[in-house]
This record gives structure tokens, C-alpha cells and sequence, in this order.
């Protein structure tokens, strides 16, 4: 499949201006990641085996599709039930799997107590450091993080459970959420000190359709402290935090801006809060990510893509601080043909005069 038709020029202080809320010379393109089968597919090769080549075909392909950096995982994880089934994505990769919510490996104090925790080591920067040697010059480096604050500790104890154990168990999820919070800390606060990263991705899901995953007080009490702590580690080293959280936040987007000091927001759903919205609800407090909704890159046609793009730039842009992306990442079900067609328009349209 062809790369969209822009010049690549890549310039990482257009980032910086978006996340600081300034106007930079065009709109940059972001997003929280590709799937793999979507870049296998634009390239129409699949990535060398070999670490570091893989790097730099990701670096290239990056560069090719007009980003002004390149992204980087973390070698942690915090291990946890997961279920599968058949993935029945266009670009199906045989199986796909998500969270079991209904049961987790840490139920008792018990399984807190024998859980293999996690501690970070020297490997924790490998892939760091790989795809700072892979990058163009003028390109960033924007790591993502192993998950948020609630985003593991739902993993580990089940959504469901540690529902549960909030009334009967309090001690043990604060036990849970304090081990989390202490481990991620040391993590983002790594990889705001490597020198060649430039700002670092914090992924926590916090909300539904419809509100947060827990209500805005447990998120006072268990979540937020924490998620300070992770801006405070990055803020020390001089760099950004952009916060990646899925579902309805109206709640809580006070406390992430004032509270938790998050310096952008990414994930926007047409159904919940439109990007046009949240640029004029809270465009002038912190800097808003992404917002060309799944659905329709998933459902829609190019044309209907390239409209949309257009009114979200002609709503977002003044002003400064947005960048383009979908509006939450570019999954193995989306169509790669109506995701081309945002990033040419968001090039043809995204121009400061």
C-alpha cells in the first residue's frame, strides 16, 4: 500500500509547541501506537527478527508517515490473566486477547505476599535506547509506559474483584495500588531521565461510555496520588507527561489538569466528548491529542475521514495546542486506507499561515 502523499520533515520542537499550547508551524501527527498488521501493511513487508533492524524499519516507516518522533516500549510488565479468541480484524493476527475481569492473580493478602513483583533493572531502557539510535535526525522519542496506576491494578486483581474489594478489603487494594504506584514511579521516572527521550506516554484507562471505572472519590483516594507522583518523577527530568485514558472522564478532567498536572490529554470519543468539544471545554488548560474517532476510521469512507479531519483542524488548531491522531490508536480493525487518507489531509490542511 503507498505512503500518503506528504514530504516528510521532521522537527520534534512541533510537538513541544502543541504540548506547551502554542501554535507550531503545522499540526503534528500523533498517536498512542500502530498495530503491527496495520505497518506490515503500508510497508508490505513484515519487520526483520533482528532487534535493532526492527527499530529502524519502525523508525522509518515513522519518518515516512510524517511523525516528528518515534516510540519506545519498557521491558516491564506486571504478569496477569488474560483470555483469548479468534480475531476476526481485517488484518487478523490468528488470535487477539484482553483483561479477564472477572478474576485476577492477586484475590488475598496471600497472593500480594508470593506475587512476583516486578522490579525495574538495567534492561528496563533496551528498547529505549534502540529506537534513539533507529531515529531520523530532527524526530523525538516518546516512550509508553507498562500500563497506569488503575489500569494494573484492575489487571491484577480483575476488574470485578477488586470492585469488591474496595468495600470488603480495603487494606489489601491499597496494598495493591501502593505497589503499582511505587514500581511505575521508578519506571516513568527512568525513562524521563534517558537523555534522548523527549516526553513519555502514560496509558491508564480510567472510565466507560458512560463515567469513571470507579467513582471520582476512590480515584481521589487511590489513583491520583499516585498519578501525581508519576508527573512529578517526569516533570523532575525536565520532560512532559501525556496521559492516554480511555472512557467518559468529565468528572475528573479538574483533577488530572490542576491535581495530577498531566501536560496532555489523548483518547476522545465522538460518543462521549468529541475533540471539538474538549477543545473548547479545556483547550486552554492542557493540550488535547488525537480525536478522528475509530469508528469512523474503522466503518467510514476516505472522503468522510478527510471531512472530519478538516472540521477538527478548522475547531483545534487556533490557538495551538492539538495534535492529529485517531482517537485512540490505530488497531489491526481499522481501515489502513482511512487512515492514510487523515494523515494526507491532516498534511494538506494542518498549515499555520
Amino acid at each position: 500500500m503507498p505512503y500518503p502523499d506528504l514530504e516528510p520533515n521532521p522537527d520534534f520542537d512541533r510537538l513541544k509547541s502543541v504540548i506547551a499550547c502554542r501554535e507550531p508551524d503545522r499540526v503534528p501527527f500523533i498517536e498512542l501506537f500502530l498495530d503491527e498488521e496495520v505497518m506490515v501493511a503500508i510497508q508490505e513487508r513484515p519487520f526483520s527478527d533482528d532487534p535493532a533492524r526492527r527499530c529502524r524499519e519502525i523508525a522509518d516507516l515513522y519518518f515516512r508517515l510524517g511523525y516528528d518522533y518515534v516510540p519506545a516500549g519498557t521491558d516491564l510488565t506486571f504478569a496477569h490473566d488474560a483470555v483469548e479468541a479468534e480475531d476476526t480484524a481485517a488484518l487478523s493476527r490468528g488470535r487477539r486477547s484482553w483483561l479477564q475481569e472477572s478474576g485476577g492473580v492477586i484475590q488475598t493478602r496471600e497472593d500480594f505476599e508470593s506475587y512476583a513483583w516486578p522490579v525495574p533493572g538495567e534492561g528496563l531502557l533496551v528498547s529505549v535506547e534502540r529506537a534513539a539510535e533507529a531515529r531520523r535526525d530532527g524526530m523525538g522519542l516518546i516512550p509508553l509506559g507498562p500500563g497506569g496506576v488503575l489500569e494494573n491494578v484492575m489487571w491484577l486483581m480483575g476488574y470485578g474483584p477488586m470492585s469488591y474489594a474496595m468495600a470488603d478489603e480495603p487494606d489489601l487494594v491499597q496494598a495493591v495500588f501502593q505497589r503499582v504506584g511505587e514500581t511505575l514511579v521508578q519506571v516513568f521516572g527512568s525513562m524521563a531521565g534517558h537523555e534522548a527521550v523527549d516526553a513519555v506516554f502514560l496509558g491508564d484507562d480510567m472510565g466507560f461510555k458512560t463515567q469513571t471505572m470507579i467513582s471520582p472519590e476512590a480515584m481521589r483516594r487511590y489513583v491520583f496520588p499516585w498519578q501525581r507522583r508519576i508527573v512529578e518523577a517526569v516533570h523532575a527530568r525536565g520532560k512532559p507527561l501525556l496521559l492516554h485514558a480511555c472512557g467518559n472522564l468529565e468528572a475528573v478532567m479538574d483533577d488530572l489538569i490542576d491535581r495530577v498536572g498531566i501536560d496532555a490529554k489523548h483518547s476522545f470519543e465522538d460518543v462521549i466528548t468529541p475533540v471539538t468539544e474538549a477543545k473548547r471545554r479545556w483547550g486552554d488548560r492542557v493540550a488535547l491529542l488525537g480525536g478522528i474517532d475509530v469508528d469512523l476510521l474503522s466503518r467510514g469512507t476516505p472522503e468522510q475521514v478527510r471531512r472530519r479531519t478538516r472540521e477538527v483542524l478548522e475547531v483545534c488548531m487556533p490557538g495551538g495546542g492539538y495534535a492529529l491522531g485517531s482517537g485512540n490508536s490505530v488497531a489491526n480493525y481499522v481501515s489502513v486506507e482511512n487512515y492514510l487518507a487523515m494523515l494526507e489531509e491532516g498534511w494538506r490542511s494542518g498549515v499555520y499561515a
